[in-house]
Order: structure tokens, then sequence, then C-alpha cells
């Protein structure tokens, strides 16, 4: 069985049952539900979470296996992602979730605060790349050994750019640094798209900040499912003899 795309740049023909057959179809995919904003159906005990169901697992596996003391989120939207973390760090038992967004808007506000969960979200007002941000964020981690960042604000690839080269430093080694949302690039052309996520988007800046940054490597195992808006973007910081094995 093959499959054919045609498109005013390109044209593939595939086989379905095949690698570029389910690189294919997960792409499709991801164009289909950015446009008909299927992650806004989502909700996580009752919040929206604006994500991928399949990143939703990724991010479980993920975290489970960190086990984090803390998780820094840039970019919190309505709060579900940020529950979502916390959800999984009330079943470890430890951590809290530190929350960090340019404006949050008071129903949001409202719903985290009054949630089950809100005992372990952090809430911090303004921007992510911001001196008063990180010396706040700073403040509230320096006691800590595991430190996991998740960056999903401003999706341009100047500010995420500035956000990997911040946070390379507050994320611990051994954990990660998830740039969320370079899928952008992939998504350019749908109907819905903006032509210049072609280039302005945070896969652009991943690259940019992996080429010159020998401290992180791209874990691609978190991409398995080949249905992500985060390729690329599972960034693990390499431990000290890690890092003398590669030399």
């Amino acid at each position: 069985m093959k499959i054919t795309v045609n498109h005013p740049e390109y044209e593939k023909n595939v086989e379905l049952y095949s690698k570029d057959g389910i690189e294919l179809i997960g792409n499709l995919w991801v164009k289909l539900c950015t446009q008909y904003k299927l992650t806004h159906e989502i909700t996580w005990l009752g919040v929206p979470i604006i994500q991928l169901s399949e990143d939703i697992v990724m991010m479980q596996e993920l975290i489970w296996k960190v086990r984090p003391d803390v998780i820094i989120e840039c970019g919190i939207a309505h709060g579900g992602s940020a529950l979502f973390y916390a959800s999984i760090l009330e079943l470890i038992g430890k951590g809290f979730v530190i929350g960090v967004d340019n404006e949050i808007r008071k129903y949001n506000e409202i719903a985290i605060k009054n949630h089950p969960l809100s005992h372990r979200v952090v809430l911090i007002e303004g921007s992510s790349i911001s001196p008063q941000v990180i010396k706040k964020i700073k403040q509230f981690t320096k006691k800590q050994n595991k430190i996991m960042v998740i960056l999903d604000s401003n999706h341009s690839k100047e500010h995420v750019l500035k956000e990997l080269e911040i946070y390379q430093d507050i994320v611990t080694p051994g954990s990660y640094l998830v740039a969320m949302d370079g899928a952008q690039e992939k998504v350019a052309d749908i109907p819905n798209g903006k032509p210049e996520w072609k280039e302005d988007n945070p896969l652009a800046a991943i690259n940019t900040f992996i080429k010159k940054n020998k401290n992180f490597q791209v874990d691609g195992h978190y991409c398995r499912l080949k249905v992500t808006a985060n390729p690329n973007g599972f960034l693990k910081k390499i431990k000290e003899e890690e890092n003398r094995e590669l030399l």
C-alpha cells in the first residue's frame, strides 16, 4: 500500500508500512491537529493542557525517569500542563513546579490555585528571560538537586535561543531542557499557519544551540511515537563523566 502527498513544493509517494511512511503520517497528523486545534480539546484533571496526547505520555515517562525536585515551565497558558507535571510529582512523592508566564490571566490563576495539586505549583509572572524572573527562579531552586526545564512560551527562534542559553546553567546534569513546539516549522504551510514559521521557530533555535553546546545532546527516545510537537526538543544535559567519555 502506498500513500501519495501532492504539495505545491513537492510530491511524495511512499510505502505506508515503511519508515518513510510512518514519518510522513506522523507529520501529516501534526498538521491536522494544529489546523483543527485538537490539542485544545484535551484537559488534564479538569484544566486545558494544549499538548498532543503522544507528547503528554512522553513527558510522563521523562518525569518518572528523572524524578526532578523542580520542574520549571516557561509559558503556562491555562495551567493544565503545570498541573500535569505536578500530578506526576505527587505520585513520585516530592517536588514542585515553577510556572512562569509573561501574563497569568486571573481566571487561569484562580483555576490553578484552587486545584487539589496547587501545593505543588509556584507561579511567577514576568518574561522567562528577564533578570528579575531568573533571580526569583534561582532563589526557589538553589537548594534543589534535580532541576528540569520546559520551554513553552514565545516560540520565535530569537526568544527560544535566549531561553536555551539562560536555562542551560539552571538544568542539572542528567536532567533535561525540553524545548517545545519545534514542529512549528512543519505546520507553516497549513491554512492557519504563517509562512514565517518556516524559518522562525523553536527547532531552528534548538539546532543553533546544539551546534555550539557540547553539554547537551538530543535524546530522540522521546520522539519515538513519531507524532510530536517537539522534534529534537528533548535535550539531555550530559554528566561530567559522560562528557569525558565523548572526548
